[in-house]
């Protein structure tokens, strides 16, 4: 149910800049029918005191079955652990996972997302099948189960049901471990137009996409098809993440993956490159231009080794960013936005980094991930403006983090002092689901989601 009505601030960052004792009305489709500046509060108002009011981003990047794996995998499998040895355990992880713990998982997921701002979750969704490739009834039960989540959270949903079709650039086959994950055309179209009916039980924020799994998974015949189905829908790609990655695309295609894929197909603002963490020069030059976001998940590519994106370079040509939990081990929107600035810090050895003209660091950062997250996942939200989706999100003002702080100085105590626990309210398309810190159904959700993760782990 859509919150309608109003709102009144004493801060809040809009369209235009910041902004003093701010009213925002709020219609009954979730988007913003009017502000104004210069306010004096109403009895009516839902009044933010001591908070400040910022557009709230979305995830763009979720693979919420993983958020069961925090802790499993913080230990060497091999002489070298990295990337692909982590992936073994995750291939066994999924193999044990029902429909019911799917969507247990992923309310909790969607839930601490919310808690930590963000309004909606991209979930780039893979897990399709029953154990050994085994489709169920509805080819879509998993990717439905996703919805069913959203459901529950109240969160917006950019459902990215994923196309997986060998098992390597080699054409070899799928694994054991990939067997839940693959598709034929035929298979995958029914997926999609399953989905697409069960996405209409959600908000009108809520659509869906395509996601080729990447340039691995998918051949480039596959890659042409894929980009049919849904025309104007978003089109999400793992791509250059990985060195070995990176090698193996030279080997097979000739070419370096991000030179590859923009050089044969018509990758556009329709696009989300996730990662492309491994680009020469002139990949982050024609990538920056092409209209494309970067989706970058920094805590989840240090936890898995990945390496550095080059964002300094990126930005600085243009290029669009928005960010995604991915492996989902830690959910914290104002850490992946230090841990990118600081990536870059500890690269090149000095400080404030991605930051351009008057704006401090975490006012650039902020900014440039809320309005490439809303293009990537089809959302018309990003910024506080009439028109704009109500994805809103409020800070606290009295922390010891921000307190005698204004404008994009609070924002800079919040992203390098604070932490997610100054998140105090979150709107999802007008939703009102976060409520002085805790999302309305935390309970509920917390517990259920306690029970299946016990199960899990006792049976790994």
């Amino acid at each position: 149910m859509n919150f309608v009505g109003t709102l009144f601030a004493k801060h809040a960052l809009l369209a235009t800049g910041w902004a003093k004792d701010i009213r925002i009305k709020i219609g009954a489709n979730g988007t913003i029918d009017a502000i104004e500046i210069n306010a004096t509060p109403q009895a009516h108002d839902v009044n933010l005191t001591n908070r400040a009011l910022l557009p709230a981003p979305s995830n763009l990047h979720s693979h919420a079955f993983q958020r069961a794996m925090a802790g499993l995998t913080e230990y060497r499998s091999a002489a070298r652990d990295n990337f692909w040895t982590w992936r073994k355990l995750m291939f066994k992880f999924a193999d044990i996972l029902s429909p019911d713990d799917a969507e247990t998982i992923a309310a909790f997921v969607q839930m601490e997302m919310l808690e930590a701002g963000y309004a909606a979750s991209g979930e780039f969704h893979y897990l399709h099948h029953q154990a050994e490739g085994v489709p169920y009834d509805d080819p879509a039960e998993m990717a439905n189960r996703m919805v069913a989540a959203a459901e529950t959270s109240g969160i917006g949903l950019t459902l990215l049901p994923v196309l997986y079709r060998r098992g390597g650039l080699d054409d070899s086959p799928l694994s054991s471990g990939q067997s839940r994950f693959g598709c034929t055309h035929d298979l995958y179209e029914k997926l999609i137009s399953s989905a697409q009916n069960s996405i209409t039980m959600l908000g009108a924020d809520s659509t869906i996409g395509v996601a080729p799994h990447s340039l691995r998974a998918v051949s480039k015949d596959d890659l042409k098809w894929v980009q049919t189905l849904l025309p104007d829908a978003p089109v999400h790609i793992h791509v250059a993440e990985q060195t070995i990655e990176v090698d193996d695309v030279i080997e097979a295609y000739g070419a370096r993956p991000v030179q590859w894929l923009m050089d044969n197909n018509a990758v556009d603002s329709r696009w989300c490159l996730i990662h492309a963490t491994h680009m020469n020069e002139s990949e982050v030059s024609q990538l920056a231009n092409s209209g494309a976001v970067v989706g970058l998940c920094p805590i989840t590519e240090s936890n898995l080794g990945d390496g550095i994106f080059e964002a300094t370079k990126y930005l600085s040509s243009g290029g669009l960013i928005g960010f995604g939990s991915d492996s989902n081990i830690r959910i914290s929107l104002s850490e992946e936005l230090r841990t990118l600035e600081y990536s870059q810090r500890l690269r090149d050895r000095t400080r404030a980094v991605l930051v351009d003209g008057d704006m401090s660091v975490g006012r650039n950062l902020f900014e440039a991930v809320s309005k490439g997250s809303a293009q990537a996942m089809n959302r018309n939200s990003g910024q506080i403006a009439v028109g704009q989706l109500a994805d809103l999100l409020t800070l606290d003002t009295d922390s010891i983090h921000t307190t005698g702080l204004e404008e994009d100085k609070l924002l800079d105590g919040w992203i390098f002092a604070g932490d997610d626990n100054l998140v105090r309210d979150v709107f999802s398309a007008g939703r009102h689901l976060v409520v002085d810190g805790q999302h309305k159904n935390h309970s509920s959700i917390s517990g259920k989601f306690h029970a299946t993760i016990n199960k899990l782990r006792q049976s790994l």
